[in-house]
């Protein structure tokens, strides 16, 4: 694995922990941090455009430092060749430096039958000038939008570099990032970094067409409803099929769908919800059908095992009218066991 895939890997598991598994954002850095608005949800909200598909957050910090993510770290033969590679390249330590991170996510706008376009917000401690020489070294060039650095790797610019395992991924749009204020990043499409500087600069302005997701009222009704989780994500549900490529066979079986949250807090153990917005009842009920189907063939597979017999234990069907929820409750025993069951079938390499 070379040292550019393995930045990517790097960054992509932290936005896969939030929900928005593309990987599309990070090639370069690590991330976030920050606390909570006032009108719901984290304050970086303020320069996300306002027609985003879906929204997702991690409190990083509060992850990093869970009772549960200490406990896999000493239970789990993991090595974190990764992170320090990470903080000797970029100067970021993901234990000390990273507070939070909002990713977003938005359809193809240009009809172009792309993935669609992403962007990470991170708000840390970043060394700015270290950062920017390190893009630089991997073919990017500097651009001044309003009053802002942007830092811009075009896909000709990570070919040119020695890094087509990037361009080769679908990454047709340039890539970006900007400080947008000390201690916040942006990375993500070159258009959505230049509406965050917009959006920075000048503030909410409907009447100009320049307004952030805060005034899109069905997804921050939904962020409302999740931001008591440290990690969640919120958005239409054709943009999560989109990018997740779910198989024909389950996505044919499903019914309709229009809205997803998800919400989790990790301490101890984790705890958290995942709810389904149908068209309607009907939709509703198929979808409570589906549900009931796989828990009852998850609880036979779990068999004797009692890790899974416990994470099945905890798992709660609800939901009224067009909602449909399931809850879970996954206490820090079963980490334990699982812990238990790694070490015991893991053989240290000679």
């Amino acid at each position: 694995m070379t040292t550019r895939t393995r930045y990517f890997v790097i960054v992509s598991v932290l936005v896969l922990g939030v929900g928005l598994g593309t990987g599309l954002v990070a090639y370069y850095v690590g991330f976030p941090a920050g606390a909570l608005g006032r009108q719901g949800g984290p304050e970086e909200l303020a320069y996300v455009p306002r027609d985003a598909a879906a929204i997702a957050f991690a409190n990083v910090h509060e992850i990093m430092t869970s009772e549960l993510r200490q406990k896999l770290h000493r239970a789990l033969p993991m090595q974190e060749n990764g992170q320090q590679e990470l903080q000797n390249q970029t100067g970021i330590n993901l234990e000390t430096d990273v507070d939070r991170v909002v990713a977003c996510l938005y359809p193809d706008r240009d009809g172009t039958n792309t993935p669609g376009a992403g962007m990470v917000l991170a708000r840390g401690r970043f060394d700015e000038v270290k950062i920017e020489a390190l893009m630089r070294d991997h073919g990017a060039h500097v651009e001044n939008y309003n009053g802002k650095r942007l830092i811009v790797a075009d896909p000709k610019d990570l070919v040119d570099a020695g890094a087509g395992d990037i361009a080769a991924h679908g990454h047709s749009a340039s890539l970006s990032l900007s400080f947008i204020e000390p201690g916040l990043a942006a990375i993500g499409s070159t258009k959505l970094i230049r509406s965050a500087v917009d959006l920075h600069r000048a503030g909410n302005n409907p009447r100009t067409g320049l307004e952030s997701v805060t005034g899109n009222d069905a997804l921050m009704n939904l962020v409302r409803e999740m931001d008591s989780g440290n990690v969640w994500a919120v958005g239409r549900f054709d943009a999560l099929t989109a990018h997740t490529r779910l198989p024909e066979a389950i996505s044919s079986r499903l019914p309709a769908i229009t809205w997803f949250s998800a919400s989790g807090h990790i301490n101890g153990g984790i705890r958290g919800v995942v709810r389904a917005e149908a068209r309607d009842d009907e939709a509703a009920t198929n979808l409570r059908d589906v549900v009931r189907g796989f828990l009852a063939l998850a609880k036979m597979s779990a068999g004797s095992r009692p890790e899974l017999q416990l994470m099945m234990q905890s798992l709660e069907l609800g939901g009224t009218g067009r909602t449909v929820a399931l809850s879970f409750s996954v206490p820090a025993e079963v980490f334990d066991v699982i812990g238990a069951v790694t070490n015991k079938g893991f053989k240290p390499a000679h």
